[in-house]
């Protein structure tokens, strides 16, 4: 499996708070899904294009696990990767880390090989794929360029 992270860097925005001026618990998964969607650009599997293809990725399950709190205007990064994957199913793992001013300017990568910066939560997604009418398809019968794309990305 590649151990190659996408990073996609962000400012936490004033929206994304409570009164407390703390990202609200919620808005982490909102971010997992951010990354998993940049991830997927990235990597030439774009959802838009997945979709017209008859082709859906719905989320079955989702955990996150909470370090510490982001603030309003925060240097953030979303790191993801695929963790398992098969023609059916695709799982991800996500970590959101805070990271200085200096680094967010600097950071001109889309991947490493290992996230930096201080953890502020982390979590997986699981996901089947579907088609529009929600039944579960083989992404190697139905999309094998897209498969064939996701199997030679993980073996590097």
């Amino acid at each position: 499996m590649s151990e190659v992270w996408h990073q996609h860097k962000m400012r936490v925005q004033y929206k994304d708070t409570d009164r407390m001026g703390v990202v609200h618990h919620g808005n982490y998964i909102t971010w997992f899904e951010v990354g998993r969607t940049e991830w997927m650009r990235h990597y030439g599997m774009n959802y838009y294009k997945m979709e017209e293809q008859g082709l859906l990725l719905p989320v079955l399950h989702a955990e996150v696990d909470y370090k510490k709190s982001a603030h309003f205007d925060d240097c953030v990064v979303i790191y993801s990767k695929v963790a398992t994957y098969s023609p059916v199913r695709l799982e991800f793992h996500y970590e959101a880390r805070k990271i200085t001013e200096e680094e967010y300017k600097q950071m001109d990568t889309m991947t490493t090989a290992e996230p930096f910066g201080e953890l502020l939560a982390k979590g997986s997604t699981k996901h089947m794929w579907v088609n529009p009418e929600w039944k579960p398809v083989r992404l190697n019968k139905v999309a094998p360029e897209i498969y064939d794309a996701l199997q030679n990305m993980m073996e590097k």
